[in-house]
């Protein structure tokens, strides 16, 4: 099946973010996208391809036992 093109208007929608920050992602390609003449095109996959390398798992830690005797 065909990846859905996003417009950079619905990347940004779907990322949280304005615009011009999916245009600088496009500039910088740190971001896949298609040309399509002048238009520009974000595959669907790329934005959650992008989320989750971005995505920082939460780490748990053991906590110390204060005010315990020993």
């Amino acid at each position: 099946m065909a990846d859905r093109l996003l417009t950079v208007g619905e990347a940004a929608e779907q990322l949280g973010t304005g615009e011009r920050f999916v245009r600088r992602l496009i500039a910088e390609r740190r971001i896949r996208y298609v040309k399509l003449g002048r238009p520009v095109r974000i595959p669907e996959s790329a934005v959650t391809e992008y989320i989750k390398a971005r995505t920082v798992e939460p780490v748990r830690r053991t906590r110390l036992r204060y005010g315990r005797a020993a």
